[in-house]
């Protein structure tokens, strides 16, 4: 059964105990706002940036929450309810007490089916068979231990509520049976509760009177499962954002964190910003395998790419992104290796995810405590600074967050097959010069590194954590993207206003025509074929590749998984792209997502009376801005998916993909660019750059290849790659509002912008510690990046602010800010 089903059906008793005979447990929670807010749009909603750590400590939602589940173990036990008894949810609390409260860990959350009915108006009412002295008992044990309590509930009302009429406490008007949305829709995952109508003000009524009750009793989170758009449902055809937004007002004012689940709508992250603390961005950890094991490689693996989508929806003024439980603390239990267990608690601390136990606490071993309590990785998850891939493109992955200090804190992840060195680029990380290299799982100083570090043997799905401190003099880069900038006014990230770096290659066909050679048709380029063998191709789950099978396949081979939720991703530059695979009775179908957000499920099933389809575009998208993207696909059911390959269509950088050299009349070549010649970086042969002015000249949009080099080629095809440079990390921060700013504080003797100009842009403001220092004009013929535009040395050692201010033209774009340590 794939892992869908498994959260489909296994979770289904638990959500029904939840609700019980008349139950109301079937309400979801929220944090911030009212009923009647208006709905995000399905457009792309990325927040400018995750803001800097500027909320209080003592704010809800500040930080990351530390704690405990019951979920996982109700999972692994195999008897659900009967697990979180009174004697239990004690004891776990006591563990938690002794072992890792001292760390941080706070929160005891008590999963699905805590409840067994509901009182005279319709709220839920405790199991008296699991709480025999009452669960205000377990409650006041909690607080007792210095810790705080969550319960858990779901989006609705239950048809035995509504049926039973009951009066609404404290709105004497009000009854259950009013509230109910009319016609009757479906309001959760599995059918369990009907959608509540909350243009009636009676609904909110009733949610309040849930919420203040929980605040009575002392809960201090509630966990709000299967909400839509999200939980394996983005059409909205179940829409849960009303339920949300009353629950968020209701809880908002008793102080109760409230966290959303499961496997959240991208699209919305914004909304669910507004209403809650933290949201799940994936489906559940647990491998429901019963009594032997808690997780599989294959559940952590695929929270990589989710991570690289939504780190920038992030921050202590936003929320935080839930990977759920973390399921490290028993090696006999967690269903992972200890290399695979030590990745998976640096994973959750770089991201700044909740940290939350899934394990019985009574019995963690001492590798798990280790894990589990290290102050310097702690120390990392709790800044609240999500850290963010230099690419995906490979199984050896560097991430990185950059910190208000200057440092960086960076992690490096082996999700390949085999051991390896890693190295990290020091510029890929936004420094230039050196740095001390402190190993935080270690917690110890190892040294220090200029222009790279080599992460010697890291494991197979392996890890390590470092923090790099810049030495004086070193150059910090920040990308506009970066948590460390402050943008005041209307901010858009990308959405066109961005110019990637890309790459175009050209064909020189040489021939001797008096030896009867022919020259190829020369034509345009866009579409690249991409084989499934490509090593920028990230495969999670279990795969397997086959050659040879004479077939039909493009290059002969495809890869292939037969295990539900394997998936494939590979990130491009262009403006659409195909999924070109086998189609056969034993395929069925797949989830394909296009940056992030579910584009569409797709089916690779054939009728056994066709027999087998071979190189079919089972997925094509079209028309997206130009630039980077990424496809993500997803096997939902039958026996195996495939990848043949991809083909990417590219925005067209050259006039022409062939040229031709004829021995017996040798003539120069010419080529015409078509991005502005000023982004021509060079061009290259096998890796290696011609030489300006000698290999090739540039005059206007001309590149002329002269003869004395064309005839240096060898007869046949050479391939040349012209590259083209783009904005820092391909994207910018930009706003079309006059008075609209963004400011950098940091500490060092100079800074400097660097970012694009172009012809719709116009003047923008230096201040420098509140004082105008400059006006510098933006404006351009052609649209350049990463041009150098303000620079200023020679300031004082101490904390200095720099804040730039639109002044006029159509659009103001922010790329890069760096500065130089003192």
């Amino acid at each position: 059964m794939n892992t869908r089903n498994r959260h489909a059906h296994g979770r289904r008793w638990l959500a029904a105990l939840a609700v019980a005979a008349v139950g109301a447990s079937t309400l979801g929670i929220g944090a911030a706002a009212a009923a009647a807010a208006p709905r995000a749009e399905a457009s792309d909603p990325r927040p400018a940036v995750a803001p800097a750590a500027t909320a209080p400590d003592d704010d809800l939602g500040a930080r990351p929450y530390m704690g405990w589940s019951s979920y996982s173990m109700q999972v692994y036990a195999g008897n659900g309810s009967t697990w979180i008894t009174a004697d239990q949810i004690i004891a776990q609390s006591d563990a938690m007490h002794e072992k890792l409260q001292s760390a941080g860990y706070e929160y005891i959350n008590i999963d699905a089916a805590w409840n067994d009915g509901v009182d005279e108006y319709g709220r839920p009412t405790p199991s008296a068979k699991l709480y025999p002295n009452g669960l205000q008992a377990v409650i006041d044990h909690i607080h007792g231990n210095g810790q705080k309590v969550g319960l858990y509930a779901i989006p609705g009302i239950s048809p035995q509520v509504y049926e039973a009429d009951l009066p609404i406490y404290g709105a004497p008007d009000c009854s259950t049976g009013d509230i109910v949305k009319q016609p009757i829709q479906q309001a959760d995952y599995w059918g369990i509760g009907y959608r509540i109508d909350f243009s009636n003000p009676c609904a909110q009524k009733y949610v309040d009177s849930i919420a203040d009750m929980f605040g009575e009793w002392g809960i201090d989170f509630l966990k709000f499962d299967s909400v839509t758009p999200g939980s394996g449902i983005g059409d909205l055809s179940l829409d849960a954002r009303d339920d949300v937004a009353a629950w968020s007002q209701a809880l908002e004012r008793n102080g109760i964190w409230f966290e959303l689940s499961w496997a959240l709508d991208i699209r919305y992250a914004d909304y669910w910003a507004q209403y809650a603390q933290g949201w799940r961005v994936e489906w559940d950890v647990e491998c429901y395998c019963e009594r032997t094991a808690l997780t599989t490689w294959d559940n952590i693996a695929r929270l990589f790419p989710r991570a690289a989508d939504w780190w920038r929806y992030a921050g202590p003024d936003r929320g935080w992104n839930d990977f759920d439980s973390l399921n490290v603390g028993n090696g006999k239990m967690d269903g992972l290796t200890r290399d695979e267990r030590r990745t998976a608690a640096t994973l959750w601390a770089v991201a700044a995810a909740p940290m939350y136990v899934g394990n019985d606490m009574t019995q963690l071993d001492d590798y798990g405590i280790e894990l589990l309590t290290n102050p310097e990785v702690i120390a990392v998850n709790q800044a609240g600074r999500p850290a963010h891939p230099v690419s995906t493109a490979s199984p050896q992955q560097t991430w990185y967050a950059a910190n208000p200090d200057g440092s960086v804190t960076v992690a490096v992840f082996n999700l390949g097959r085999t051991d390896a060195d890693l190295t990290v680029s020091l510029p890929d990380i936004g420094l230039t010069g050196s740095a001390k290299v402190r190993d935080l799982w270690a917690r110890k100083n190892i040294g220090t590194a200029e222009g790279s570090f080599v992460a010697s043997d890291v494991p197979i799905h392996g890890a390590r954590l470092f923090t790099f401190t810049p030495a004086k003099g070193t150059t910090v880069e920040l990308n506009d993207d970066d948590a460390q900038l402050t943008y005041e006014g209307a901010w858009s990230r990308n959405g066109g206003e961005e110019a990637v770096a890309a790459s175009q290659s050209l064909t020189v066909s040489v021939f001797d025509s008096s030896q009867g050679g022919s020259a190829p048709e020369a034509g345009s380029s866009r579409v690249i074929a991409v084989n499934d063998t490509d090593p920028s191709i990230a495969y999670s789950g279990n795969w397997s590749h086959s050659g040879g099978r004479g077939l039909g396949d493009h290059q002969d081979d495809v890869h292939y998984a037969e295990a539900d939720s394997s998936a494939f991703q590979y990130s491009f530059v262009g403006t659409g792209i195909d999924w070109v695979t086998e189609t056969h009775e034993s395929q069925g179908d797949a989830e394909v997502y296009i940056d992030g957000v579910l584009a569409g499920t797709v089916s690779t099933y054939l009728d056994p009376s066709q027999g087998r389809g071979v190189q079919q575009a089972v997925f094509s998208k079209r028309d997206l801005p130009n630039g980077s993207h990424t496809i993500r696909v997803v096997k939902k059911s039958g026996q195996f998916m495939l990848l043949d390959r991809l083909d990417v269509v590219q925005e067209s950088l050259i006039d022409v993909d062939h040229v031709a050299f004829d021995r017996a009349a040798p003539e120069a070549a010419t080529v015409h660019l078509l991005r502005d010649a000023g982004e021509l970086t060079g061009i290259h042969r096998d890796g290696t750059a011609l030489k300006s002015g000698a290999d090739y000249t540039v005059d206007g949009d001309a590149v002329v290849f002269g003869s004395t080099f064309l005839s240096a080629l060898p007869d046949g095809d050479t391939a040349l790659e012209f590259r083209f440079r783009g904005d820092l990390r391909d994207d910018v921060h930009w706003t079309r509002d006059d008075g609209a700013a963004v400011s950098m504080t940091f500490s060092g003797t100079s800074v400097s912008v660097k970012g694009p100009i172009a012809p719709d842009q116009g003047e923008v403001e230096v201040y420098l510690d509140g004082k105008l220092v400059d006006t510098v004009d933006l404006r351009g013929d052609a649209r350049l990046t990463q041009q150098k535009l303000f620079a200023k040395d020679g300031l004082k050692k101490g904390r200095h602010t720099l804040r730039l201010v639109k002044a006029s033209g159509d659009v103001m774009r922010v790329d890069a800010l760096s500065y130089v340590t003192g």
